[in-house]
């Protein structure tokens, strides 16, 4: 096969797999990881079961790919999270419900022993909290205003964020998420710094 050949080959089958990533997250959105099937997913990009197993062999290699590509999203650029990026990130959460829920429910089924999920997970906050933790170093040194290190409030800061998608879930007339994050970040107080 010539060289172009197979570029555009690979070009095609990449798409093909974005797509598949971007229906399996809506099917799983709709149904939860337990509820949504292969066939559900293959069904909604016109491929046979069959056909969907070349690009995904297993339920778990696709979900797996699913959280993956949801991080990506999120990335920032060079990885250095500050307060005001991650404001912003939870205004941009509130202006695509079907990704947060789609997370959300794959986290909470992430509790469960045996879950495809849970090594993902695990493995995403330990990175997350030490991701929160430099940033606040970053932006207050080794203590908060309120005496805490950077290390304790780390899993307080991820718990608001991730607390608050839920709430806003299942009440999003009542939850103001980006005004309650923007309230929590108040709460950690003035920066030293500036």
């Amino acid at each position: 096969m010539p060289y172009g050949d197979a570029m555009s080959t690979r070009a095609r089958s990449e798409e093909r797999r974005a797509e598949i990533v971007r229906a399996a997250l809506e099917v799983i959105a709709e149904r939860g990881y337990r509820g949504a099937s292969m066939a559900a997913v293959a069904e909604r990009v016109g491929l046979t079961q069959q056909g969907l197993l070349h690009y995904f062999p297993t339920k778990d290699a696709l979900l797996v790919a699913v959280l993956k590509e949801r991080d990506q999203w999120d990335a920032v650029p060079g990885g250095r999270w500050r307060l005001d990026l991650l404001g912003s990130l939870v205004e941009y959460n509130a202006m695509r419900p079907g990704i947060v829920q789609t997370f959300s429910a794959l986290l909470g089924e992430s509790v469960t022993e045996g879950h495809p999920t849970r090594e993902f997970f695990t493995e995403r906050y330990v990175g997350v909290r030490a991701s929160m933790a430099e940033m606040l170093r970053a932006q207050y040194g080794d203590r908060l205003p309120s005496g805490l290190t950077p290390e304790r409030a780390a899993p307080l800061m991820v718990a608001v964020m991730d607390g608050l998608q839920y709430q806003w879930l299942l009440d999003p007339e009542s939850v103001d998420m980006p005004g309650a994050f923007r309230d929590f970040v108040a709460l950690l107080g003035e920066d030293d710094s500036r």
